[in-house]
């Protein structure tokens, strides 16, 4: 495959998580976070976005959100968990893109504020007016999804790279 193929990269906070006396990396989600879960993969198979390969955070909520959404998707992607993506920086976060193959067109994260918004912003070296303003509008709320395209191998992911192609969140 070229590595100048046309990419998609979703970005998925994960869903809205209970606070119980459990350390913050067991969280599990809350009600509304397993509501919001499956919209979200109900809006991935709708807009036609079904990622080859899913990069998920270990912490419970992530893998949780990961396991309502998956089934709404017509096709189950190769799911990796990666405690790398647990508080990540868009930095930290860049550098674990810049290792999938290039055989991937289409990957999704699922991970965490702020280290998701903090990504979609950085890589949005353009938009679509509306997908940025409903992004900085709602400051990327739990289950929000950014779809950003990049032309070029995942090692060429850096700052500024992509487009922000769609916005996506249960709340609107």
């Amino acid at each position: 495959m070229s590595a100048d193929v046309a990419r998609r990269i979703v970005l998925l906070r994960h869903a809205k998580a209970d606070w119980p006396q459990v350390s913050d990396h067991e969280r599990p989600l809350a009600e509304r976070g397993r509501k919001d879960a499956p919209a979200a993969g109900q809006w991935l198979a709708t807009a036609g976005v079904v990622p080859d390969l899913a990069l998920c955070s270990t912490a419970t909520r992530t893998r949780e959100t990961w396991k309502l959404a998956v089934p709404e998707l017509p096709q189950r992607p190769r799911t990796v968990y990666d405690e790398r993506l647990y508080d990540a920086t868009a930095g930290e976060l860049i550098a674990v893109i810049n290792e999938v193959d290039d055989e991937v067109t289409d990957l999704l994260l699922v991970g965490h504020n702020p280290g998701m918004h903090a990504l979609a912003e950085a890589l949005a070296g353009a938009a679509e007016p509306d997908a940025l303003a409903r992004m900085n509008r709602s400051s990327f709320p739990t289950a929000a999804m950014a779809v950003l395209s990049h032309t070029g191998s995942w090692k060429t992911v850096e700052l500024g790279t992509a487009r922000l192609v769609s916005y996506w969140s249960p709340r609107g």
